[in-house]
């Protein structure tokens, strides 16, 4: 397997993925196995929006339940992966753009864990977490993440997590997608795969006030944008639930084989025969905070 590590982007959903197994959290199951253990994980979640650009630097970050209307059990839940305050001060030597500020209040949100406790059960990785910040433009996040780039080289997986097309206020349990998320959403993909510079101005894609009613879920991926470089992208997950969610995920600078999609399509064809809630579980949180 190659040294460099590759680039993710998420479309994490409801925490309720963090104790399920579907479609999608099967798919987050097996990434692991297609490159090497990182030293550490560094995140960038739609749910850390800030003022100013702040990094976690605990040795131990807690588990934050950033999230309302789930069952207890979810409430309680914890992941316990280490922090690396080592790692956060490397963060600030290589970002030159914006000061960084070191941070020990915040920890893990659900959309760093929920995905996170699929990948690596364990919590035997590292993990610390980069914050959006709120005056940022998309080209300067872009710049962010071309700074962090030479981390793949360190062994350092970076992750971007949120959703392409996000808007909580218009989702129907059964509906299928929605004509303006999918236009929306191919609009994305193919600018990601022809001319991902375009990303930096998505405000000017079509139905873009529809699909991304604020821009927290679809900033991440401008940052880990920047840190894939070159490397092409691969979709899994491409698939709009509810009508206005994308779960459409990205990686970059790792093949997705054709044996994987393969695999991929006979999981799929089970989950939607028994496509209940009870099997595929609740997708997005009644209400979040940032």
């Amino acid at each position: 397997m190659s040294s460099k590590m590759p680039v993710l982007f998420v479309g994490h959903g409801s925490p309720q993925n963090a104790v399920e197994h579907n479609e999608f959290t099967h798919r987050w199951k097996q990434l692991p196995h297609q490159f090497s253990k990182p030293a550490a994980v560094l995140c960038v979640s739609a749910h850390w929006v800030s003022e100013g650009t702040r990094m976690t630097a605990m040795e131990q970050p807690s588990t934050i339940h950033d999230f309302t209307g789930f069952p207890p059990k979810l409430q309680k839940f914890t992941y316990p992966a280490p922090g690396s305050p080592a790692l956060a001060q490397r963060v600030q030597e290589l970002v030159k753009s914006v000061p960084v500020k070191l941070d020990s209040e915040w920890g893990l949100d659900h959309g760093c864990w929920s995905v996170l406790k699929q990948m690596y059960p364990a919590a035997d990785v590292p993990v610390v977490e980069l914050s959006i910040d709120s005056a940022l433009s998309p080209s300067e996040a872009f710049r962010i993440g071309k700074e962090l780039a030479s981390l793949r080289e360190e062994k350092i997986l970076l992750l971007g997590t949120g959703n392409l097309v996000h808007t909580l206020g218009l989702m129907q349990p059964e509906a299928k997608p929605f004509p303006w998320a999918i236009e929306f959403e191919q609009a994305l993909k193919s600018d990601l795969q022809n001319n991902p510079a375009n990303l930096v101005n998505f405000s000017r894609y079509p139905h873009y006030a529809l699909a991304q009613p604020s821009a927290d879920h679809l900033m991440p991926l401008l940052y880990v944008l920047g840190a894939a470089g070159e490397d092409k992208p691969e979709f899994f997950n491409e698939r709009i639930v509810m009508g206005s969610i994308s779960m459409a995920s990205i990686i970059w600078g790792k093949d997705y084989s054709e044996g994987q999609k393969e695999l991929d399509r006979h999981f799929l064809n089970t989950c939607r025969k028994h496509s209940n809630s009870a099997f595929l579980g609740k997708y997005l949180p009644v209400s979040s905070k940032n």
